[in-house]
């Protein structure tokens, strides 16, 4: 009775659009209160208990990576490369969106900051070019859910940490999937600007003399995405220590060498660093104790029992799995359901064989769609308020591009190798 009860004011509070955290906590603290067997200050030492793992510490450094990446002068460069290697193709700025999101998306960690910096940087000058405003803000909103896919993603970290696999072979497994949504993006892009005339961005393809010092400005930041990638899967270091790593370098790299940070930069990215950690931790914190609440009471026995007695097959069980998601993602923040539901499903995805580091990215790529939907997709709405696009033409402009992610998301599910290869190797 008292689980139902935390359940039912967990769903209230989504419902009248109260913070997860707050959200998550009142249901909490409401079933400790509530159940003969709980003592209030177990909920005290489960939700502080959560932030105390040592993997977590990878997040901070991460997000504050991501901050700094404003003030080193990366993002442009990346962008010039990215303008390059596209420019001659129809919609060629829409696709450098795309293709500057998964660039950005290995270093970044996060979509919404990828989603409101290239709004503000990219969508202006797509619409002086003739493109639609609500077209170029779904472009980017699109693009911009690749970065959780693409590693360091904090989803991957998070999911990692939660369903106890290696973060290292999430980041691998993150590569095939966020490559495979980019060329599925850029494809849906390309159709669009041929039925409506989007002309290219530059007359002929990129040259040597073109490509080389644009790749040679934005190399500093490719090789910090092999150093994350490479120094973590060959056993170098850990992912907090490539976190450590990669902020150094960044540091290095902005007031050395492009000379473009300054030691106020620094100090306005740990600011924001602070606030968005303590956003997240609170988030985890939170749903971690939740999910204990939901294992205490072995309803992820009951959830295994109802799911292989209703078929024993791993396809129906994707299938309804991947409805399922789509349909949470509208309405709950990805990190929040990733750390409530992975305890409760993968006793069922272990016994029907399902390798978790692809049940991993299904999850992922699910909730990140679900960023883009109504009627609460977190990435739709900073899209929307930033360039000023109503909800039902970005709905609208955002169609073939829902149908390249859905064609990414049933090969990721379907096809084990896509996900699963590069870990494997």
């Amino acid at each position: 009775m008292a689980v139902t009860l935390a359940c039912l004011l967990l769903i209230l509070g989504f419902a009248i659009n109260l913070p997860v955290f707050i959200s998550v906590i009142g249901a909490v603290l409401a079933y400790f209160f509530l159940a003969d067997d709980a003592s209030p200050m177990i909920a005290a030492q489960r939700i502080i208990g959560a932030g105390e793992n040592v993997t977590l510490l990878a997040i901070p450094f991460f997000i504050f990576l991501g901050n700094l990446l404003n003030y080193t002068g990366i993002t442009r460069r990346m962008l010039r490369l990215a303008e390059v290697l596209t420019g001659h193709f129809r919609g060629g700025l829409a696709q450098a969106d795309v293709l500057l999101s998964t660039l950005m998306g290995g270093l970044s960690a996060s979509n919404l900051a990828d989603c409101a910096m290239l709004c503000k940087m990219l969508v202006p000058e797509m619409t002086k070019l003739g493109y639609n405003k609500a077209f170029s803000a779904a472009v980017t909103a699109a693009g911009s859910l690749i970065t959780p896919i693409i590693p360091p993603g904090i989803a991957l970290i998070i999911y990692g940490f939660v369903a106890d696999v290696s973060i290292g072979k999430m980041f691998m497994a993150g590569v095939v999937p966020g490559i495979l949504c980019c060329l599925l993006l850029m494809t849906a892009i390309r159709i669009v600007a041929g039925r409506r005339g989007y002309r290219p961005a530059r007359e002929r393809g990129p040259t040597w003399a073109e490509f080389w010092p644009a790749f040679k400005e934005a190399s500093g930041a490719l090789i910090l995405v092999v150093v994350i990638i490479g120094g973590i899967r060959i056993g170098v270091f850990t992912p907090t220590e490539a976190g450590a790593i990669a902020v150094l370098y960044v540091i290095v790299i902005g007031s050395l060498v492009y000379r473009e940070m300054s030691f106020e930069h620094i100090q306005r990215a740990l600011i924001e660093t602070a606030r968005a950690t303590a956003g997240v931790m609170l988030i985890i914190m939170a749903c971690s104790a939740f999910a204990w609440i939901l294992t205490w009471e072995q309803v992820a026995q009951d959830v295994a029992r109802f799911v292989t007695g209703f078929s024993g097959s791993p396809v129906v069980f994707l299938l309804v799995l991947n409805v399922f998601l789509l349909i949470l993602g509208m309405f709950i923040e990805g990190n929040a359901a990733i750390i409530v539901l992975v305890p409760l499903l993968m006793p069922t995805v272990r016994m029907l064989g399902i390798d978790p580091v692809q049940f991993g990215l299904i999850m992922i790529l699910n909730l990140a769609i679900g960023c883009l939907t109504p009627p609460m997709g977190t990435v739709m709405f900073i899209a929307n308020a930033i360039t000023g696009t109503k909800v039902g033409e970005f709905v609208r402009e955002s169609l073939p591009l829902y149908a390249a992610l859905f064609i990414a998301l049933m090969l990721v599910t379907f096809v084990p190798a896509v996900s699963t290869w590069l870990p494997n190797l």
